[in-house]
């Protein structure tokens, strides 16, 4: 089944949608993320979805706007592709190759929860920056609860997939990198999911014998492709992912698990490294990005001016005064 959250009458709903477009709102529904926490798997929401069909049908895609599928409870963006790492290092740091570290484990980073855009929502360019990349990624959706998975546990608590675009200022994040934290305002202002959550049952016929997602990634500017890959180029299945996610800790509904970016363009800061100049050029306001992927869709955003930066004073050098 696929699922939608969307605007109508300004009313919030949620909804099934059937292959036409048509949308079966799930009767006191307003929140996918609530949903799952009652249902509390794939089984509950697909008895759900079913309940909905069977009920008078709402009104179609094209005629409502499309929120993000859900409002995650958490993002761990993880980064799983050797070609991204190889491209995205040459360009933002100067260095070539994979860190033998990068091996050891599916790495991931926490970004921002309260920054979620939909299809076809407008995303502002993050404040101070002049050098907007996309990243094409697959976002897996958690339906129940758990700590300290196994792989195979772990398939039992992914509810779904949808697409997911990492919006990043590479110019931002190169400078703050350089503290050792990892990104921050770099990845803080907008990340877009959509334009529906995509039940897992539905992507099984895709999966090939090493247990990997055979999805063909595709991502445009202004129409133009820049970018190819398959999803099956990850070096980490999401069941590996969520088992990492979840060790010494816990997933809970509604947390969203990023793939990574995809490699072969999946971002332009991948192409930069790779070419040794900006081409493609930086995303400028006006720009329209459009990722698709096979069996889940397709997501576009056009960027729009930001504001300007609120400024602050430099840090500090304090003395070394003790009490």
């Amino acid at each position: 089944m696929r699922f939608a959250a969307y605007e109508h009458h300004h009313e919030r709903r949620v909804a099934v949608v059937e292959e036409d477009g048509t949308l079966f709102p799930l009767p006191g529904v307003t929140s996918l993320t609530g949903l799952l926490a009652e249902t509390g798997g794939l089984p509950g929401l697909l008895a759900a979805g079913a309940a909905a069909l069977g009920a008078p049908p709402g009104p179609r895609v094209s005629g409502v706007r499309l929120l993000p599928p859900l409002r995650p409870a958490s993002v761990r963006d993880f980064v799983t592709f050797e070609e991204h790492v190889e491209g995205v290092r040459r360009s933002v740091d100067g260095v070539a190759g994979v860190p033998e570290q990068w091996y050891a484990a599916p790495t991931f980073y926490f970004t921002n929860p309260h920054a979620v855009y939909g299809h076809q929502d407008t995303v502002p360019v993050p404040p101070g920056s002049a050098v907007l990349d996309f990243e094409l990624e697959v976002g897996a959706v958690i339906g129940r609860e758990g700590a300290d998975l196994t792989p195979e546990q772990a398939r039992d608590h992914i509810v779904g997939y949808t697409v997911f675009n990492d919006w990043s200022a590479r110019d931002l994040q190169g400078a703050e990198m350089k503290v050792g934290l990892g990104p921050c305002k770099g990845k803080d202002t907008a990340t877009t999911l959509g334009p529906y959550l995509v039940t897992a049952d539905e992507l099984e016929p895709y999966r090939d014998g090493d247990g990997f997602l055979r999805l063909a990634l595709t991502a445009e500017v202004n129409g133009e492709k820049v970018g190819e890959d398959l999803l099956s180029n990850m070096s980490w299945t999401f069941e590996e992912m969520t088992a990492y996610a979840s060790r010494g800790t816990r997933v809970v509904p509604g947390d969203v698990l990023g793939s990574g970016t995809c490699g072969n363009g999946g971002c332009l800061a991948e192409l930069w490294g790779r070419r040794g100049e900006r081409t493609p050029p930086p995303l400028r306001p006006g720009d329209t990005v459009t990722l698709t992927v096979e069996g889940l869709g397709t997501l576009a955003n056009t960027v729009v001016p930001g504001p300007e930066p609120v400024p602050l004073p430099a840090g500090r050098r304090r003395g070394r005064e003790r009490p």
